[in-house]
């Protein structure tokens, strides 16, 4: 599975697409400004569910932002979920 990332700016996403380049996984984000992102959806494919893709969309979006020195206002549930979960994302968390 190979994610990819478009960004314009005003929003973005990482995601991942089937062979007919339909997205089949995703979590986007929104800009609040120079330093600081919503996360606002996460969304896995029914054939998908399960295999922990949501993870590692989240992984790679908290990857984006440490090296990117962004914080992250976890609006989505799933994310939001996480952060409370996980004390490894504290650095990220706005």
């Amino acid at each position: 599975m190979q994610i990819q990332h478009i960004d314009n700016g005003i929003k973005g996403e990482f995601f991942i697409s089937n062979e007919a380049g339909q997205h089949i996984a995703e979590i986007s984000y929104i800009w609040r400004d120079g330093t600081t992102i919503d996360a606002n959806h996460t969304w896995v494919d029914d054939s998908l569910r399960g295999q922990g893709v949501a993870r590692l969309l989240l992984d790679t979006l908290v990857d984006f932002s440490r090296e990117n020195n962004l914080k992250i206002i976890p609006t989505c549930s799933y994310v939001d979920v996480m952060f409370r979960r996980e004390k490894s994302f504290e650095d990220v968390a706005a």
